[in-house]
């Protein structure tokens, strides 16, 4: 692969994102829109394509859709239409599926994403509806169909073909995830399928302006796995266009559908690709145009909630968090949320960013679990940086004190400090007054240094302190008699 030359080519991306809206009810039936249940238990005749039974659409998915359309600024058809897409396969017993194809519920629309620090713009060409299919489950010796996917409400949200790398990719597809989140249209839940992504990628010398014949990756539910195949795929059609350098471009990459094998970490061609024309699109007889008027347009906008850009913006400017910081948070909705909730309790919210980022979730790492199965109240994690900052107890007894909450996760920071002879801090400043002596003593080129203007120095004696003490002592009782000593 070091052959490659990577640098002469350019990938063209444009992703699909399937996400399941999650309603009570299934976008066409009142069966239940719910995970994790028996097999073949939420189901109907609907669902199961019974002969006469007729689809009703739910207002709920209309609503969450229009919600999604309003946050990327995108335009709100007032008239949209479906229509039978038509294709067979087990797991989808009607033989056709029923989408928006020429006049979809949303139209245009654009985000803004991170990537690599640079905010970069992407269009997004259209959002419409759909029910899903079931879901094949393979054992030893047999194959079986559970029906509970059937017709759950999908938005599919397709962008232009906008997105020239795989961390552009990734981008672009955590910030449409947590707009989602934010609007309350998903749970997002990628284990669970409820976002899943299909990409579409072509490949093109740098600063040429056609775009090349394209391949499609299926069914991706994992950003790292959609970033693995994006960089396969573009391995394998580089590799093929430069062995070929003197074929026309049009027939060296053949057009196919393909999914991503995590074991072998490679793409696998499952079909060559199939035009609209296969799928036999036309009017869904059974189901009325959607209108929607002015005011139920405006009504839905008038209630959006703060968005992941406009939160980002808020982190950056009021509250001083760096850009890296606020993209930590605002991309995870629960955990921002969380930060929100712990902000009512301390003014201090960089420091509280990064004991809720870092801190406590590098310990909850360790152990293997998620941030939020060990349930510490956010509270707790402000009391312990208000503890810090108003001097109740030294940054090193903090680290001490957050190893016990993980421990102990309802257990109020406060009254582990209260029990823990171990946790109060050292003030008594005649006692710390002996060990900056004894320091100073060890250390008479620290001083000199100091004095010719090295701060390093200067940190690295109040460190000594801190170890001597082994963390207790005041650092500002610290740092006062140190300079006195030193400066007079």
């Amino acid at each position: 692969m070091k052959d490659i030359p990577f640098d002469m080519w350019e990938p063209v991306i444009g992703l699909e994102i399937h996400a399941q809206l999650n309603t009570k009810s299934k976008l066409f039936s009142k069966a239940a829109n719910r995970f994790g249940d028996e097999p073949n238990v939420n189901i109907n005749e609907v669902c199961t394509a019974q002969p006469g039974a007729l689809p009703l659409l739910n207002k709920a998915a209309v609503e969450k859709a229009v919600r999604f359309g309003l946050a990327i600024g995108g335009t709100i058809s007032q008239h949209s239409v479906f229509e039978r897409k038509s294709y067979f396969y087990p797991d989808l017993p009607k033989n056709f599926q029923i989408t928006q194809y020429k006049q979809p519920i949303i139209l245009g629309g654009e985000i803004i994403a991170d990537v690599g620090g640079e905010s970069m713009q992407f269009s997004i060409n259209r959002a419409h509806l759909e029910d899903d299919a079931g879901m094949l489950k393979h054992f030893t010796s047999f194959a079986g169909v559970d029906f509970n996917r059937a017709g759950v409400p999908l938005l599919e949200i397709v962008s232009e073909p906008c997105i020239f790398s795989t961390d552009a990719a990734v981008a672009y597809a955590t910030t449409i995830k947590a707009i989602l989140e934010y609007v309350n249209a998903s749970d997002c839940n990628m284990e669970e399928g409820s976002l899943r992504i299909d990409a579409n990628i072509s490949l093109r010398p740098k600063g040429d302006k056609t775009l090349r014949t394209k391949t499609e990756i299926k069914n991706m539910n994992s950003f790292s796995f959609m970033k693995m195949a994006l960089e396969s795929e573009i391995k394998r059609q580089i590799s093929l266009y430069t062995s070929h350098p003197h074929e026309d471009w049009k027939t060296v990459i053949e057009p196919g559908t393909y999914r991503w094998d995590a074991e072998k970490k490679t793409i696998i061609l499952m079909r060559k690709k199939e035009s609209a024309e296969d799928y036999r699109y036309f009017p869904e007889p059974d189901l009325p145009p959607i209108i929607l008027s002015n005011d139920y347009i405006a009504k839905i906008q008038k209630n959006l909630p703060e968005l992941p850009h406009q939160r980002f913006s808020r982190y950056v400017s009021s509250l001083q968090l760096s850009e890296y910081n606020a993209s930590v948070l605002i991309n995870e909705k629960k955990l921002s949320d969380y930060f929100e909730e712990a902000l009512k309790t301390t003014p201090h919210a960089t420091a509280l960013c990064n004991w809720i980022t870092v801190e406590f979730g590098g310990r909850i790492k360790e152990l293997g679990k998620d941030f939020f199965s060990l349930k510490i109240p956010p509270q707790h994690i402000a009391s312990l940086v208000n503890m810090i900052h108003d001097n109740t107890i030294t940054g090193k007894i903090a680290k001490n004190v957050a190893d016990d909450m993980v421990k102990n996760p309802m257990k109020d920071p406060k009254k582990i400090v209260q029990e823990n002879p171990d946790y109060q801090p050292l003030d008594d400043k005649n006692m710390i007054e002996t060990f900056v002596d004894m320091v100073l003593e060890e250390n008479p080129q620290s001083i000199l240094d100091f004095r010719n203007g090295k701060d390093k120095a200067f940190a690295f004696l109040v460190g000594q302190v801190m170890k001597k003490t082994r963390g207790k002592a005041s650092p500002q009782i610290v740092n006062d008699l140190l300079r006195k000593k030193i400066v007079g």
